[in-house]
C-alpha cells in the first residue's frame, strides 16, 4: 500500500492538490497522511484572545488543524468513495521541513504531494518557499501541483536528462510506476548544455533503452538559450500531462529552484512536477 504525505496550509493552493493526488491514485491502495504544521508566531496571534481559561493555547491551535483536516477528508470520501483510502492527520509543532523528514520516516512515506504557487498571479513565482525547502532537503519523491492545475489522465510524461550523473532502478522507480499504473507515453528530453558529461550520456542511453524501451527521445539544445522557456514551450505545444526530473547537482530541476524562485517567469508552467531523488546520494 502506497503511503502519500500531504504537508497542508489549508490554503486554496494546497487543497487543490490534494485532490489532484487523491484523483491520480484513485486505483491505488493508499495511506494518505495530511500535515499541518504550527508556527511558533501563532502563539502571538489576536485570535488567542478568545481562548477560554480553561483551554490551552496549544490545545485550541491543534484541534483547530485538526478540525480543518477532518472538513478536507470528509469531502473527499464523499467525492470519491473509495474503500482502498485510508486517511490520517497530524498536527505538529517543528520546522516546517523537520516535521516532514520525520513523517516520511516514521510513516514509510512513498511520496509527498505539495501545491506550488504556479506561474500566474502578480508575483508569478514558480516555486512557493516551502516547495523550495522540502525539494532541497528531502530525499522522498515529491509531486508538485501548481496552483489551478486539475486533474486529467495522464497520456503524455517528459522525462528531462542532462547525464550529469548516473541514473538507477530505485531513482526512476517511481517514474516507473506512474508510467505502468496509467500506460502513459515517455518522452525523454535530453538537454545539451555545459554541464552534460559525453561519456555517461553513453551509459545512460544504455539503462535508459533497458528500463524504457518503448520511450521516445528528443534532443533539446539549451547552451545559450533560457532553459525555462525552452522546456516549458516544447512540453506546452506537445500537450504533455506531467514533467519528471530528478533532483541533481547543476540539473535543470536546480536552475528551476535556485535561478527563477524569485523571479518573474514570463512563459511558466502549468503541469505537474515530479522530482525524483536518489536517496544514497
Amino acid at each position: 500500500m502506497k503511503a502519500v504525505l500531504f504537508p497542508t496550509d489549508f490554503s486554496k493552493n494546497s487543497v487543490n492538490a490534494i485532490h489532484y493526488a487523491v484523483a491520480l491514485l484513485k486505483d491505488q491502495p493508499c495511506k494518505f497522511y495530511f500535515l499541518n504544521v504550527q508556527k511558533a508566531s501563532s502563539f502571538l496571534s489576536d485570535d488567542m484572545m478568545v481562548v477560554s481559561s480553561s483551554a490551552t493555547v496549544y490545545k485550541t491551535l491543534v484541534d483547530a488543524a485538526k478540525t480543518s483536516i477532518e472538513n478536507i477528508i470528509v469531502k473527499l470520501k464523499q467525492k470519491f468513495k473509495n474503500e482502498e483510502h485510508q486517511f490520517f492527520s497530524i498536527v505538529d509543532y517543528d520546522n516546517f521541513t523537520d516535521a516532514i523528514q520525520q513523517c516520511v520516516v516514521k510513516h514509510h512515506i512513498d511520496l509527498i504531494v505539495m501545491g506550488t504557487k504556479g506561474a500566474s498571479g502578480l508575483q508569478k513565482v514558480l516555486f512557493g518557499s516551502n516547495t523550495v525547502r522540502v525539494i532541497n532537503r528531502c530525499t522522498t519523491p515529491l509531486l508538485a501541483i501548481p496552483s489551478g492545475c486539475k486533474y486529467q489522465k495522464l497520456k503524455k510524461i517528459a522525462f528531462t536528462a542532462n547525464h550529469i550523473e548516473l541514473y538507477t532502478t530505485k531513482t526512476l522507480a517511481t517514474l516507473s510506476n506512474i508510467l505502468k499504473s496509467y500506460q502513459a507515453k515517455l518522452t525523454i528530453l535530453h538537454l545539451a548544455d555545459s554541464n552534460t558529461i559525453a561519456h555517461k550520456r553513453a551509459d545512460n542511453m544504455t539503462f535508459l533503452e533497458t528500463h524504457f524501451p518503448d520511450a521516445a527521445h528528443e534532443y533539446i539544445d539549451v547552451v545559450d538559450k533560457d532553459i525555462v522557456d525552452t522546456i516549458s514551450t516544447y512540453m506546452k505545444d506537445q500537450n504533455f500531462n506531467m514533467l519528471a526530473m530528478v533532483k541533481k547537482p547543476h540539473s535543470f530541476l536546480e536552475r528551476l529552484v535556485h535561478s527563477y524562485t524569485e523571479e518573474k517567469i514570463a512563459y511558466g508552467f502549468d503541469l505537474p512536477f515530479l522530482v525524483l531523488t536518489n536517496p544514497e546520494s
